[in-house]
C-alpha cells in the first residue's frame, strides 16, 4: 500500500529526452544532473540557478530510468519553493515525484499512519500559538501582554525545533548564550514550556512542530511504518540545507534510515533564520556525515549584473564570511549601484516613490520593483508615499492571495463553468467571461483602496489564465478545468499568481525572490545592524541579512538611508558598517565586525599579538573538537579584547562583551591558564 501522493492532478508536459535536459545546463549545473546517486552537496550562490540544477537531475534521474519518480521526495521551506519545483517538473515532462515541505510531507505522512498506529483522526492542528502561550503564562504567574506573548511564543518554538525539553532549556539556552525575552528569567520561560505542552493536551491539540515530532517518533518507534516509508522514498533532495534546523534534520535522519540517496543544495551566505533554531552546521559539516559525498559548486550568477555581484562579493570578502561563494556574473553590465542620503525618513519613502513611479512610467513592471526593509515597522512610510504618488503596491506577509473573499468567490465561478464550458471557445475568453461577472474589467478602475485591489486579484487569475493556455498544445490544449486544477494546486500550497505592484516587504521575507528593480532602505546603524544584535554572530548574521537583500536585484539597486528619523530633527544616523569602504565617503574598517588582520593592527604590542594568535589557535582546537565553527566558541572581537585586557581572574573575564556564563564555565579556566602563560 502507498501512501497518498497528491490530491491534485499532475498533466505534465511531453517528457524531454535526457540529452536535451543536460543540454539545457551550464557544466556545473550539468554536473549535478550527472550526480544521480550517493551523497551529494551543492553549495549554490545567489543566483545562480539551483532549482534549475535541482530539477533537472530529477527529472534526468527519472527519464534515464534511474529512480522512478514516486521514489523521489524533495523537501524545501517554503510552499512557493515547493510548487516551484513542481512547476518546473511539470515543464520538464515529470509526473509523480513530491515536492512538499517538511510540514506537507509530515503532515501527509503523519494523517496517514495515525488511524492505522494510533486509531481516529489525528489531533486539530494550532494554527497560532498565542492563545495556548497566553493560558500557559496565566498558570506559571507570568503577566504578558500581546507583545511578550508573540515573544515567548517564539521561544517555545525554538525550544522545538532545537529539540530542547523543559528540563534541558535553561542549560540549552546559556550554553548558546540566548538571552529570555525581555522581562523573564530562564527557569520561568521553562516552566512556561511544560505548562504550554499541558495545556496542548487538555485541548487535544497539536502544534506544527509537533507534526514533525510524533511522525519521527513513530517511524522510530514502529518499524513497519518506517519501511514503508522507505520502500517508497528512496531518493531526497533538501533545497535550502543552509536553513535546516535540529528537529528538520531529526526528521530527515528517521525518513534516509542509514541509507546515502540524498542531495542538499544550500547557501552558508544566506543563513539569516537562526533565530529560529535554523542552523549552517549541517551544510557546512556534510562532508564529515556522509564519507564520500560529491561536492559540487554553482558559481555564475545568472541573476544580477556584474555592478551589483560586485557589490555582494565585497561585503561577503569584507565580512569574512565562513563557506562564502565567490559568484561570477554572467550578465552583461549594468547601471552602477545608486547609494542615495535622504534627510529624514519621509524624505527618503518619498523620493523611493517617486523613483519607483519612474521606474514604472519608464516600462519596468510594478510587479519587479522591490522596497525591501528591516522591520515590518516601516512600511508604513512607504505605503503612503507610493499611494501618494499613484503607485500600486503590495505587502508582502499580508493577507494571502487565495484566502482573499474576492478570490474565493471567482474560484467558486471558475469551477462551476468549468462543468459546461464551450469545449470550442478559448479558455482565456472562458475565464474573462466569468471574472467580469466578479467584478473584472480590461480597464483597471481609476479609484484606490479596496475597489483597485480586487481588480488587481482578478486581473492575476485573467493573467494565469494566460499563462496556462500558452503552456498548452494543439493536441492537449489547456481548458477551463485544466485552470481549476492548477489554481486548487496553487491554494493548497499557497503559491499565488503574480498581482501587479510594487512589492514591499522585509529583509527576511523576500529570501527566496527577486526583481528587476529592488531598493535597500534605512540601511543605517541600528537598523542595519539592528541594534538588538549585540553579539559578533547575530551582527555577522545581519551582514548575511543585508547581502540577501543586495542579491534580489537583478538590475537596479538602491541603497539609502536617511540622517534623520523626522523632518528637522537632529542629523545622527551613519550608514551601515556593512559597506564600509564601499558606500561613496564613509570610511573604511569601521564597526564591531573586524578581521583578523584588522584586530592585530589595533592590539597594542607584539606581545598582544601573540597572545591574540593563541587563543585562535586554542579556539581552532576547540572547533575541531566540537565539530563546529570556529566563530561559535568566541569572536575575533572578543579574542581581542581578552588579548589586550589580560584578565587575571573569572570576575575580570566575565566582564568582557560576549563571554558569558555558560562561556565561562565551558572556557574559563582554559582562557585564563593562556593568559597567564602568555603575560609569564
Amino acid at each position: 500500500m502507498s501512501i497518498p501522493a497528491s490530491t491534485a492532478p499532475n498533466s505534465p508536459t511531453a517528457p524531454l529526452h535526457p540529452d536535451a535536459i543536460l543540454d539545457a545546463l551550464d557544466p556545473e549545473q550539468r554536473e549535478v544532473a550527472l550526480a544521480l546517486t550517493g551523497p551529494v552537496c551543492v553549495l549554490a550562490g545567489a543566483g545562480t540557478g539551483k532549482t534549475r540544477a535541482i530539477t533537472h537531475r530529477i527529472a534526468y534521474g527519472v527519464r534515464t530510468g534511474t529512480y522512478p519518480p514516486t521514489s523521489v521526495l524533495a523537501v524545501t521551506f517554503t510552499a512557493r519553493a515547493a510548487g516551484e519545483m513542481r512547476t518546473r517538473l511539470r515543464e520538464l515532462g515529470v509526473a509523480g515525484v513530491q515536492a512538499r515541505t517538511f510540514h506537507a510531507a509530515a503532515l501527509r505522512q503523519l494523517g496517514y499512519f495515525w488511524p492505522r498506529i494510533v486509531g481516529g483522526a489525528p489531533p486539530r492542528i494550532l494554527e497560532h500559538k498565542a492563545p495556548v502561550v497566553a493560558e500557559a503564562a496565566r498558570r506559571v504567574g507570568a503577566s504578558v501582554d500581546r507583545v511578550a506573548v508573540r515573544d515567548l511564543s517564539s521561544e517555545v518554538e525554538w525550544a522545538k525545533v532545537s529539540l530542547v525539553t523543559a528540563e534541558d532549556y535553561v542549560r540549552a539556552a546559556l550554553a548558546d548564550d540566548r538571552p529570555a525575552p525581555s522581562g523573564y528569567d530562564h527557569q520561568t520561560v521553562a516552566r512556561l514550556i511544560t505548562a504550554y505542552e499541558d495545556v496542548k493536551t487538555e485541548r487535544g491539540v497539536i502544534d506544527f512542530e509537533d507534526v514533525l515530532l510524533m511522525l519521527a517518533d513513530m517511524l522510530g518507534s514502529h518499524p513497519h511504518v518506517a519501511d514503508q516509508v522507505r520502500s517508497q522514498y528512496r531518493h531526497f533532495v533538501v533545497d535550502e540545507y543552509q536553513d535546516v534546523s535540529p528537529l528538520q534534520q531529526f526528521l530527515l535522519d528517521q525518513w534516509l534510515g542509514g541509507r546515502r540517496e540524498l542531495c542538499v543544495v544550500g547557501d552558508p551566505s544566506q543563513t539569516i533564520y537562526s533565530f529560529t533554531g535554523a542552523t549552517p552546521h549541517y551544510l557546512l559539516d556534510f562532508t564529515r556525515a556522509h564519507e564520500g559525498a560529491q561536492v559540487i559548486r554553482l558559481v555564475r550568477d545568472y541573476r544580477s549584473t556584474p555592478q551589483v555581484v560586485h557589490l555582494a562579493n565585497e561585503m561577503l570578502r569584507r565580512g569574512r564570511v565562513v563557506g562564502a561563494l565567490e559568484l561570477q556574473a554572467q550578465r552583461p553590465a549594468g547601471p552602477p549601484v545608486a547609494y542615495t542620503t535622504y534627510d529624514d525618513d519621509e524624505s527618503e519613502a518619498a523620493g523611493i516613490a517617486a523613483r519607483a513611479a519612474r521606474l514604472v512610467a519608464s516600462g519596468v513592471r510594478p510587479s519587479e520593483i522591490a522596497v525591501l526593509y528591516r522591520t515590518n515597522a516601516q512600511s508604513a512610510a512607504f505605503e503612503s508615499a507610493l499611494a501618494d504618488a499613484g503607485v500600486n503596491y503590495l505587502v508582502r506577509g499580508g493577507e494571502r492571495f487565495f484566502s482573499r473573499r474576492d478570490v474565493r468567490d471567482a474560484v467558486v465561478l471558475l469551477r462551476g463553468a468549468a462543468r459546461s464550458a464551450d469545449p470550442d471557445q478559448p479558455m482565456p475568453e472562458q475565464v474573462r467571461d466569468v471574472l467580469t461577472s466578479a467584478g473584472w474589467s480590461e480597464k483597471a478602475p481609476a479609484a484606490r483602496g479596496a475597489a483597485r485591489e480586487r481588480w488587481e486579484a482578478m486581473q492575476a487569475l485573467v493573467a494565469l489564465a494566460d499563462d496556462v493556455a500558452a503552456a498548452g498544445t494543439a493536441e492537449a490544449p489547456a481548458t477551463l478545468a485544466t485552470l481549476v486544477a492548477e489554481l486548487e494546486e496553487r491554494a493548497a500550497a499557497q503559491h499565488a499568481p503574480t498581482v501587479e505592484g510594487v512589492t514591499l516587504a522585509s529583509l527576511h521575507a523576500a529570501k527566496g525572490l527577486e526583481w528587476d528593480a529592488v531598493f535597500l532602505a534605512g540601511v543605517s546603524e541600528g537598523l542595519m545592524p539592528i541594534s538588538l544584535a549585540e553579539t559578533d554572530d547575530a551582527v555577522a548574521e545581519e551582514r548575511r541579512l543585508l547581502y540577501v537583500g543586495v542579491t534580489r536585484a537583478r538590475e537596479h539597486l538602491e541603497i539609502s538611508y536617511a540622517r534623520a528619523r523626522n523632518p528637522g530633527g537632529r542629523a545622527t544616523r551613519k550608514p551601515t558598517r556593512f559597506l564600509d569602504g564601499l558606500w561613496p565617503g564613509a570610511p573604511a574598517g569601521r564597526g564591531r565586525q573586524r578581521s583578523r588582520g584588522q584586530v592585530r593592527q589595533q592590539l597594542t604590542g607584539s606581545h598582544d599579538v601573540a597572545l591574540f594568535d593563541a587563543l585562535r589557535e586554542w579556539r581552532l582546537s576547540v572547533a575541531r573538537e566540537t565539530d563546529k565553527p570556529a566563530y561559535t566558541v568566541l569572536g575575533d572581537a572578543t579574542l581581542a579584547a581578552v588579548a589586550e585586557l589580560r584578565p587575571s581572574s573569572v570576575a575580570q573575564l566575565a566582564r568582557i562583551n560576549g563571554i558569558g556564563p555558560a562561556k565561562i564555565d565551558r572556557y574559563g579556566e582554559t582562557i585564563l591558564a593562556i593568559v597567564a602563560d602568555g603575560v609569564g
